[in-house]
């Protein structure tokens, strides 16, 4: 592969065919349809004998167009969308790795794709033993007694757990009001605590960016109620002191919660039940293989040790008469439901069936496939990019713009640059304890080929932000869309579209 460099930049990451869309307001046009009906051969109904009291009938002007002009409208936006199909994803800790198209076809087999959850549990034994087995596979992987498939995503899989916590210490009679977050957290961590009524303290990470273990020992005494740990953290480090973690919470009354949104780099090399943990969630649409990212579908196991189980949101699958299975909602100790029915059904189809197709072997193997692409990355950028931490790395690294930004160049130019190198951007910005970050996760569905292609674009970009600077500052150059004021987007949002003004 030739070496990428600005000169032959244009030949590796071509423009699009069109460079603009119009919206369908402004290219509609009275009287056209995009469908064709027979004349009507019944009286016409009286629409407001049909229509509720509170339909709106203000709603006027919808785009008016042709099948043809219609169908290529989608399709030429449909063009615009990076996806996993067409290269890599590198968003340091979201895991965007590929999905199996045998997961889609599991998923839309007629039994289980059409599936209702208001189903008699007598008729839905198939959909309940899949849910079962799958409980059974992730307390398995994770080294906990039971598992929970309910809550719809991670952040709500955090929240399930942090309640189960609550609920275990009042109990106990003895309830309590902290939680401590270390600085290398997960964004959600935070803003879970609070949500269930605890105050958060913050927990420093040491100069290898690990748990610092004095400042723990300091900071949990009685009044914390759990340590909300992510593990590997969001540097993609392994918290090498996690029995000692695990020891003093504990020997202090607390327990331990971990962030499992990075099992991607553990899943059959190491569980978190084996090293103390108490309480988890899993993310199923990103270390087990289902879709991620446009709001959902998702899906946040919770996992949890024995004397938790009594707490975990109902209903429960349990053993019913005659072998079957039935759902159980007589438990006292119970948070209650998190999520209506039982989660998302589709996502825990994809996740059985990629466990089911990977088998043991096949995990252990996707997880050193994961660290071994996210070491390689990180090697072969040592020279271009600032790495803040020595610790080796798992899953993904964590660069800083150090070196870029003597000449001006931060992480978001970098990133933005690298779309005219036909990448999706890395994680920018975070985790926050490094300035600058450039946060990389490359997954093991990547081939050595892609790698190379990243790197050499990160390596350009590296000498384009020696050279011209100021190329890299007005990046993107090649895409369908220039560089956008994006606080002003923030601040003062138009979300409607309004015609313009005639005359």
């Amino acid at each position: 592969m030739p070496e990428i460099t600005p000169e032959n930049t244009p030949a590796l990451a071509a423009t699009h065919i069109q460079s603009d869309e119009p919206l369908l307001f402004e290219i509609s046009s009275p009287g056209k349809r995009a469908w064709q009906l027979p004349p009507l051969d019944v009286p016409e109904a009286d629409l407001e004998l049909l229509l509720p009291a509170g339909t709106r009938d203000d709603i006027a002007g919808f785009p008016e167009l042709s099948e043809i002009e219609l169908v290529r409208h989608y399709t030429r936006l449909s063009t615009w969308n990076y996806a996993i199909d067409q290269g890599l994803y590198p968003l340091g800790s979201c895991t965007m790795k590929y999905n199996s198209r045998l997961n889609e076809v599991v998923a839309r087999l007629e039994g289980l794709a059409e599936g209702h959850p208001l189903q008699p549990a007598a008729v839905m034994q198939g959909a309940l033993r899949l849910m079962r087995r799958l409980e059974a596979a992730l307390a398995e992987i994770t080294g906990m007694d039971a598992v929970t498939l309910q809550p719809a995503a991670g952040a709500q899989g955090e929240l399930t757990g942090i309640l189960i916590i609550r609920a275990c210490l009042a109990a106990r009679g003895n309830p309590r009001a902290k939680i401590l977050i270390p600085d290398s957290a997960h964004g959600t961590n935070p803003a879970t605590a609070a949500i269930a009524g605890y105050r958060v303290e913050n927990l420093r990470s040491d100069a290898r960016g690990l748990v610092e273990l004095s400042s723990l020992e300091r900071l949990m005494d009685e009044s914390v109620a759990a340590l909300m740990l992510t593990n590997p953290n969001t540097l993609g480090l392994f918290e090498e002191d996690i029995h000692r973690i695990a020891e003093l919470v504990h020997a202090r009354g607390g327990l331990l919660y971990m962030d499992g949104a990075n099992m991607n780099a553990l899943v059959g090399r190491a569980r978190p039940g084996d090293f103390g943990v108490d309480v988890m969630h899993l993310n199923l649409h990103k270390t087990f293989s289902t879709p991620h990212g446009g709001g959902g579908p998702g899906a946040g196991p919770v996992a949890v040790k024995s004397f938790l189980e009594p707490f975990l949101p109902v209903p429960r699958i349990v053993e019913g008469e005659a072998g079957g299975l039935r759902l159980e909602t007589d438990r006292p100790a119970s948070i209650g439901r998190v999520r209506a029915f039982f989660g998302n059904f589709g996502m825990f189809v994809r996740a059985l069936a990629y466990i089911l197709a990977n088998g043991s072997d096949g995990l252990k193997q996707t997880t050193d496939d994961a660290v071994l692409n996210a070491n390689y990355i990180r090697q072969q950028l040592e020279d271009s990019y600032a790495l803040p931490y020595a610790t080796p790395s798992l899953h993904e690294c964590v660069f800083s713009d150090r070196l870029q930004a003597r000449q001006g160049v931060h992480t978001g130019d970098i990133a933005k640059r690298l779309m005219d190198y036909g990448f999706h951007p890395y994680t920018v910005s975070f985790p926050l304890i490094v300035p600058g970050a450039l946060m990389i996760e490359p997954t093991e569905s990547e081939s050595r080929e892609e790698l190379d292609r990243f790197i050499a674009a990160m390596r350009a970009i590296a000498r384009e932000a020696e050279t011209a600077p100021e190329l890299v500052q007005a990046a993107p150059h090649r895409t369908r869309i220039s560089r956008l004021d994006e606080a002003a987007a923030a601040r003062q949002p138009v979300l409607r579209w309004q015609p313009k003004a005639q005359g």
